[in-house]
């Protein structure tokens, strides 16, 4: 099948969609498209009229099990971001348009493609290479030695290679390599380094890292401000880098949330849609078989939605996360999305921090005034950065009051706001600067921060085993982050 083909096909099928369904199949004069929907995306499958479609739901069921297992959250970025990963998942599934007989377990083992042979063949030529060494020690020591002994004897040393007079320039020479290679034994310090069991890195990319340093030494010494890389990552990518709790147990939940909003500069939300998940990770399996007792206090008309294996009445009825099968496990050294929320609105009472920018012209420019205020005073925001574009060319802006830091970026053309802490004791603040420029040129205001409480009131208070209700002991980690914050 050429590509075009896929692509024209592939351009058809959103409008032969019908949506309502939850799984369904939608048929053309030639093919058939068995589908999924993932949240705000779809997984496709596209075969023959005359394919089992019994058999096309069980490999599309697969497919859409295996996506969780290399990204975080089932996000177009995301996806591009672990392609390659998927693509090879994908083939083990199903190889020359056949199904493979496969599980999830079997598809992790085929693309760690991790060799048993080819670690005994590093083995076996770490030692040979080991031997091979001690054996050149060893016939050098010979060669100095019988060189020592023809020296006392008032002998020649021994030629090697060559004939008649070329014998004992070859003796010297060889006595210079057996002298260069002992004293090399002796200057060593500390044995060398086993080699790696990883393969080699002959091709290095980004070899030019001490260049760049340099580069970025000499413009902090004329005295411009140089932001680490993690400054410019989205605060999404920037909680991945968050240090993990100290005292991680067998047992650990990890419950994320991620905002995207959009207000107005003149007051109203246009859009305000937050995700959550509870990831939760086992590293023992005799905890295989557990419960977990959620807490909800949500009053803001959040959905919820269990995994396929979860028990749904059980869950709907005593709030307790477990599996269909009592007698099944979860999956251990993995983590598992076991609980998922959305909450889509436009009151803007729900807005946890709003932004009041006011920019009004003067006779050289404009006075800004911005301030923020924490509406969701159970929070505690951290690391709070508040971007405000500048008009380009007009120099830096002129602070007159500041609660908190600033930070002026002369190449991006903005003006950072740092806050390190929001919270009900620091809940509002403003600043007030002034620069050429029109209205206009403030706007879009970004908003970035981290949290280490939810927005929702989605918890988990206990967990205890299947069997007597035991309680076992568990960790939580709580990230509330930003997808997109912006005030048009």
């Amino acid at each position: 099948m050429t590509r075009t083909r896929i692509e024209g096909l592939l351009a058809a099928f959103p409008k032969l969609m019908n949506t309502g369904k939850q799984h369904t199949f939608v048929e053309t004069e030639s093919v058939r498209y068995v589908y999924q929907p993932m949240e705000k995306l779809y997984m496709v499958l596209i075969t023959t009229k005359n394919s089992n479609i019994l058999e096309d739901l069980e490999t599309l069921r697969l497919f859409s099990r295996v996506i969780p297992e290399y990204c975080r959250a089932l996000e177009e970025n995301e996806i591009s971001e672990h392609c390659f990963d998927l693509i090879f998942a994908f083939d083990e599934i199903v190889a020359l348009g056949y199904r493979e007989n496969v599980n999830l377990a079997q598809i992790r083992t085929f693309t760690e493609m991790d060799s048993h042979e080819e670690k005994v063949f590093r083995a076996v030529r770490e030692t040979q290479e080991r031997e091979a060494k001690a054996e050149m020690r060893r016939k050098a020591k010979e060669l100095q030695q019988a060189r020592r002994d023809a020296e006392r004897q008032g002998k020649k040393a021994p030629g090697f290679g060559g004939f008649g007079s070329s014998a004992v320039s070859g003796g010297s020479t060889a006595a210079m390599i057996t002298e260069t290679i002992i004293e090399t034994e002796k200057t060593k310090v500390a044995p060398a380094p086993a080699r790696p069991s990883g393969p080699s890195k002959a091709l290095k990319l980004g070899a030019k890292g001490k260049e760049v340093d340099n580069f970025v030494d000499k413009l902090k010494s004329e005295g411009e401000t140089i932001m680490s890389s993690n400054a410019g990552k989205r605060s999404s990518e920037a909680a991945k880098v968050l240090t993990p709790p100290v005292n991680m147990e067998s047992v650990h939940m990890k419950i994320e949330e991620k905002i995207t909003l959009t207000c107005g500069r003149d007051g109203g939300l246009q859009n305000m849609e937050l995700h959550g998940m509870i990831m939760l990770r086992i590293s023992d399996d005799k905890f295989g078989r557990i419960r977990l007792h959620v807490e909800n206090e949500d009053k803001k008309g959040v959905q919820l939605q269990t995994h396929p294996n979860v028990d749904k009445k059980l869950f709907t009825a005593e709030s307790l996360i477990g599996l269909k099968n009592p007698e099944k496990s979860f999956p251990v050294n993995s983590d598992v999305g076991v609980l998922k929320w959305r909450l889509q609105t436009t009151e803007e009472s729900f807005i946890p921090l709003t932004i009041n920018c006011w920019p009004s012209e003067s006779g050289n420019g404009c006075d800004v005034n911005i301030e923020y205020e924490l509406q969701e005073e159970n929070l505690e925001l951290n690391d709070v950065v508040i971007t405000i574009p500048l008009p380009s060319g007009v120099g830096a802006p002129v602070i007159g009051e500041i609660d908190g830091e600033y930070r002026h970026d002369s190449r991006r053309n903005t003006l950072e706001w740092c806050l390190p802490v929001i919270d009900a004791k620091n809940k509002s603040g403003s600043l007030e600067f002034s620069i050429a420029g029109q209205p206009n040129d403030f706007f879009p205001v970004q908003v970035s921060f981290i949290s280490k409480k939810n927005y929702c009131n989605i918890q988990v208070t206990k967990v205890t085993q299947v069997d007597g209700n035991s309680p076992v002991r568990f960790s939580t980690e709580t990230t509330f982050l930003v997808d997109k914050y912006e005030i048009l």
